[in-house]
């Protein structure tokens, strides 16, 4: 596919899934005060809408090898692109992400965020943001929900493979649980800029890796598996 047929695609997909997003969104605001059952099946929705828009109009589909788990873990994720962001919603059943703080403050989505049980986190580092980080991720862990986690903290390119952030190794030790490392390619098709190219991103969840290791050997064994599907 040439340059100009892929940002022709490009600008009709920012159309139709914004469009469409709005309305979905605002749904998912008005569901949460109602229960946080009701906001994850509305962020669900949009997330499938998302999907949808993303087949349908780029030619993006997606395929997993592995099992999505659906029970208290940390899931994390190699991140490449605002895709896989939105996917986890598609992917899990009720995922609880992590999060900039930042991010809650946006209108309508930052209260649906905060009603479908975020964990929000305060690059500050302060004492009580901490706290707070601790005590949402252990309400999920309690919940049975899986803790998902971009364990890089940004976007990065394809063929980038940066030292993982502390904050990883801070839930990995609080929270005593397993964690899954999930390899992706999504850079590929979605990459920074405007365009998007045709393809099937790959979702690889790997075999967990159990409770308790230290800080150096759980980042090493992290850093190795989200990284099987990104080309050196």
């Amino acid at each position: 596919m040439t340059t100009v047929v892929a940002a022709v695609r490009s600008a009709l997909f920012m159309v139709v899934f914004y469009l469409g997003s709005v309305p979905l969104i605002a749904v998912a605001a008005v569901a949460g005060l109602i229960s946080t059952p009701a906001v994850i099946a509305a962020s669900h929705t949009w997330a499938g809408w998302f999907a949808w828009t993303a087949r349908v109009i780029l030619g993006i589909r997606y395929r997993i090898v592995g099992t999505v788990p659906d029970h208290a873990a940390l899931v994390a994720l190699k991140h490449q692109s605002a895709y896989e962001t939105i996917m986890i919603l598609w992917l899990f059943r009720r995922p609880a992400t992590v999060l900039k703080a930042e991010l809650l403050g946006i209108p309508l989505w930052g209260a649906a965020a905060r009603a479908h049980g975020v964990i929000p986190v305060d690059r500050a580092g302060s004492a009580a943001a901490l706290r707070a980080m601790l005590k949402a991720g252990n309400a999920a862990k309690a919940a049975g929900r899986p803790i998902v986690i971009f364990p890089e903290g940004t976007r990065t390119a394809v063929g980038a493979a940066p030292p993982l952030k502390a904050g990883l190794a801070g839930l990995y030790r609080a929270l005593r649980l397993p964690l899954i490392p999930v390899a992706l390619d999504a850079g590929v098709c979605w990459p920074r800029g405007f365009v998007k190219y045709p393809g099937t991103i790959t979702f690889h969840f790997q075999d967990a890796i159990p409770a308790g290791l230290e800080r150096d050997d759980l980042e090493a064994r992290v850093r190795t598996a989200i990284n099987a599907l990104n080309p050196a």
